[in-house]
């Protein structure tokens, strides 16, 4: 007899959330990040699924006749080109603002807090993000720059704090926001039925909210790689004391999203802190202690930290271990993964590795041949996730195909 829809959920998610509690699960659970793939997969440019709700649903639903995932990701990570467009956001360009109609969007870095201004940081970081950090990062949000501290509201303190709002710049940024507020409303308002409609379907959803490590909120979009780097021998005392005031800021966007959601699976994607950009000591210094107790406040609220490793982590393996037991995903992309399971396994759940190269260019029998290792050693008495090393947008069909079949089959705990 066929499962039913609603036995399928729960079956897939208790497959995953036992990988995550070092339980042994019937098989390894399948949590391949998917982006841009659908859109590949169906005909459907990137371009037509950021600006045009039912492409992207379209998309998604043929990727989910034909794949079947334990966790699912809906047209998420599809931002809204209308409202980007609206509020004219600097730091990204995507397919008809400056990228080809079927690439990826792509990240683009600068500057948007100077050195020169950690002090106000520290001091209000509200009052920073609305008046400095929004108007250089959205161009239509330019007039908030007039805006003074609303706590200074207390009192006759009103009289400076509403004048602001009276000015044609302010006004018309305000007016710009309620515009973008409205089409990201229609956006997010999407993403919320098609999440029904996957749980319809029988599929959890991979994700509950995003966050990110204290060091990473300062040095994404605010400082950039660069000038953060640099941060940490000119300006050491400053940027620690920032991590300290944005880690609070990095918990509250985990557990408000997720709490918002229902779904306890909170994102970390990691930037900053591989192996490449800093030393062992500065990762102790300035990186571990915001994202430890990012990890710990997630965890302290009953949610699940996703803790998504970009790049290379193998010198930052023995750090991950200061966690409780049962309670973490770590998610590598380019680390030595059996030396992680020899240093994790008794602590946390592992998970990715599957080169997206190797997807892009390899052939189903290499993808069988390094899932079999990755089953053999990593998911070893529980504990594993299978997953691509990073999220996956260009790949053959064949291929992918090939590390979800052969994951069913092989990942069998016997």
């Amino acid at each position: 007899m066929s499962k039913t829809p609603a036995q399928l959920y729960e079956e897939r998610l208790k497959r995953v959330k036992d990988a995550i509690a070092l339980k042994i699960p019937d098989r390894v659970p399948l949590v391949p990040c998917i982006e841009a793939y659908p859109m590949y997969y169906s005909g459907v440019t990137i371009e037509e699924a950021m600006n045009d709700f039912s492409k992207a649903e379209m998309a998604y639903d043929k990727f989910f006749e034909n794949f079947e995932p334990d966790l699912a990701w809906d047209p998420v990570l599809m931002f809204p080109a209308k409202t980007m467009e609206m509020l004219d956001l600097k730091w990204l360009r995507w397919p008809g603002h400056g990228v080809e109609s079927n690439r990826m969007y792509q990240f683009v870095e600068g500057e948007y807090m100077e050195a020169e201004e950690y002090d106000e940081l520290i001091q209000d970081p509200t009052r920073f993000m609305l008046s400095k950090w929004l108007p250089r990062s959205f161009g239509s949000l330019s007039g908030l720059s007039y805006l003074s501290g609303i706590r200074n509201s207390l009192w006759l303190g009103w009289f400076n704090s509403f004048y602001p709002f009276a000015l044609p710049e302010v006004q018309n940024s305000l007016h710009a926001l309620m515009k973008g507020a409205e089409e990201l409303a229609a956006w997010l308002g999407f993403i919320v039925r098609y999440q029904e409609k996957l749980k319809d379907k029988g599929f959890p959803i991979a994700w509950g909210a995003f966050t990110f490590a204290p060091f990473d909120l300062i040095g994404d979009t605010m400082r950039g790689t660069a000038p953060v780097l640099m941060d940490i021998r000119r300006n050491p005392d400053k940027l620690l004391k920032a991590i300290e005031v944005m880690t609070p800021v990095a918990i509250e966007m985990g557990v408000g999203g997720a709490k918002a959601s229902g779904n306890p699976f909170v994102w970390i994607p990691l930037h900053k802190g591989v192996d490449e950009f800093m030393s062992h000591e500065q990762y102790r210094t300035f990186y571990w202690p915001g994202l430890k107790a990012l990890i710990h406040g997630l965890i302290d609220a009953e949610l699940i930290p996703v803790v998504y490793g970009e790049g290379s982590m193998n010198s930052r393996l023995e750090f991950l271990r200061e966690v409780p037991r049962g309670k973490v995903l770590y998610h590598f992309e380019n680390v030595d993964m059996f030396r992680a399971k020899e240093i994790l396994g008794d602590i946390a759940c592992i998970a990715g590795n599957v080169p997206n190269s190797l997807l892009y260019a390899g052939t189903p029998q290499e993808i069988k041949d390094y899932c079999k290792k990755l089953i053999d050693v990593c998911g070893k008495d529980g504990g594993f996730i299978m997953d691509t090393s990073a999220f996956v947008d260009e790949a053959k069909y064949e291929n992918l195909k090939a590390l979800f079949d052969f994951t069913k089959e092989y990942g069998v705990y016997r």
